[in-house]
């Protein structure tokens, strides 16, 4: 029966070539767009890593006026002690814009002699493990015993510590930013991945380094607020901080609000591709509901002569849907052996798993509409009386 097939389907080589064509395009535009939603399912359920919620974030820049690193770091400190005066603030942390959910990046390169990786790199202070509830996972967060150390200290996420030592300990090892050799920069801890781009975003290499409290301009102050903030206290806090800073270039935001921002983002692109693809889909359906209808109506005399030697009707059903299924195996075949390069190629860096999900789920979409376009015309074929066809021809 799948020799017979494959001789009917090669007979009609030129009138099935454009509807293989179109299959083989869908497949690959299919493939595409459930690689990135496989992708986006398996990062939307990776663990979040730190706690977001009732956590703000105050942008500030520091006052003109400061114009040495001890009058700077005497000023955070006061900003620091007013902050944690008010009941409601459970613990205070300064670092720079670059924060969970925000805009701003601060990318470079960090190397391990000569190997080199770019990274994200946040500048932080010892209490920005307690307002986001990180957990080192190996060595320790920052403390006051980094206040003499010879090297500066650094901690790294798992994501960069398997790019640089893969699954060698990384405590203690000394790393640069962007060149080679050893490098000025010592690792006390090593955290666990944090989902800090959002929900939808994938795995990158972290490096976080203490801040230096002397260190001029401004950044973000995160704070962890009690279950009784509500707006009034808003309100009063700015009023104090905007007093305080003397600035009026200054803002709230909570960081659950910035994590829904910034998912929206990224859906953005995926739902435009989505679309795309569903008029696509759509037009594939149409057409392929369109070319097996026409077959029924030019093959009415060969249906009906095989209705008289005694095909049944499940038969000549079952023919047709094994026609197109055939036609569909065919362009599935070479769109596969394009989609198996990927994971072979490591093209996007995305893990081998996530192209060969997207694939299975891209062949069965296939099948599935190819068998639901065919079912109806089928039945239509089934339904042919031989006297009627041999009649008409």
């Amino acid at each position: 029966m799948l020799t017979h097939l494959f001789k009917l389907i090669w007979n009609k080589k030129k009138q099935n070539f454009l509807l293989m064509t179109e299959m083989f395009v869908s497949f690959i535009i299919l493939f595409a767009v459930f690689t990135a939603l496989v992708y986006y399912y398996q990062n939307y359920h990776r663990p979040m890593g730190f706690e977001y919620d009732r956590v703000w974030k105050f942008g500030y820049n520091a006052p003109r006026e400061i114009s040495d690193p001890d009058s700077m770091a005497a000023f955070r400190g006061s900003v620091r002690q007013l902050i944690r005066s008010m009941p409601q603030i459970e613990e205070v942390s300064f670092s720079s814009e670059n924060i969970p959910f925000g805009n701003d990046n601060n990318v470079g390169g960090v190397n391990y002699y000569k190997k080199n990786v770019g990274a994200d790199k946040y500048t932080v202070d010892d209490s920005y493990s307690a307002v986001l509830h990180v957990s080192v996972k190996e060595g320790r967060w920052f403390s006051k015993e980094d206040d003499a150390a010879k090297e500066k200290p650094v901690v790294i996420n798992e994501t960069l510590k398997k790019s640089l030592f893969g699954n060698e300990n990384a405590i203690g090892k000394l790393i640069g930013e962007g060149g080679e050799g050893m490098g000025n920069m010592k690792i006390v801890g090593v955290i666990n991945d944090l989902k800090d781009k959002g929900d939808f975003a994938g795995p990158h290499n972290g490096l976080y380094r203490r801040v230096d409290t002397g260190n001029y301009g401004g950044g973000a102050i995160l704070l962890k607020v009690s279950s009784d903030a509500d707006r009034a206290f808003e309100s009063r806090l700015f009023k104090v901080l905007s007093s305080t800073m003397r600035n009026p270039d200054i803002n709230i935001q909570h960081l659950a609000y910035m994590r829904t921002r910034i998912n929206n983002i990224r859906l953005i692109p995926v739902i435009i591709t989505l679309i795309v693809a569903g008029f696509l889909i759509i037009n594939v359906a149409l057409g392929l509901f369109g070319v097996l209808w026409y077959n029924i109506s030019k093959r009415k005399s060969e249906i009906g002569l095989r209705r008289a030697v005694g095909a049944s009707g499940h038969s000549i059903s079952g023919q047709l849907v094994g026609e197109a299924l055939v036609l569909s195996t065919i362009s599935l075949i070479v769109g596969s052996f394009f989609a198996l390069q990927f994971p072979l190629l490591n093209i996007f860096d995305l893990p081998a798993l996530t192209y060969l999900i997207a694939q299975g789920l891209a062949i069965a979409f296939i099948y599935l509409l190819v068998m639901i376009c065919a079912f109806y015309p089928g039945r239509q074929a089934a339904a042919i009386y031989p006297a009627v066809a041999l009649h008409e021809d």
